[in-house]
């Protein structure tokens, strides 16, 4: 956006000669390409990827306090994993029962 901006100012200061129009109408065109193609190939997968890790972070946060909280008062071991299991999705709950064995 910035480059854009840039472009179309440099364009409105030369309108008394329309020679030189065409390079900041140039460097807007350009600046707003690269911005949209940067904003959609790489932060915008980005930004989705650290949403991702940020909710699975804040949910291993919860099961671990969700775990202490358990244990510091008095629930049994089984009492505990099934609450804790309910963090866990299934696909993860199966490898774990088969682990145990």
């Amino acid at each position: 956006m910035l480059g854009t901006l840039i472009g179309l100012i440099q364009m409105l200061q030369v309108l008394d000669d329309p020679s030189k129009i065409g390079g900041g109408m140039a460097v807007a065109l350009v600046t707003s390409f690269w911005g949209a193609f940067m904003a959609n190939t790489l932060f915008l997968p980005l930004a989705g990827k650290l949403k991702y890790r940020s909710a699975e972070e804040r949910n291993v946060r919860r099961l671990v306090i969700e775990g202490v909280t358990s244990i510091q008062g008095g629930d049994s071991p089984r009492i505990v994993r099934e609450k804790l299991y309910t963090f866990i999705n299934p696909g993860a709950r199966e490898t774990l029962e088969k682990a145990k064995k």
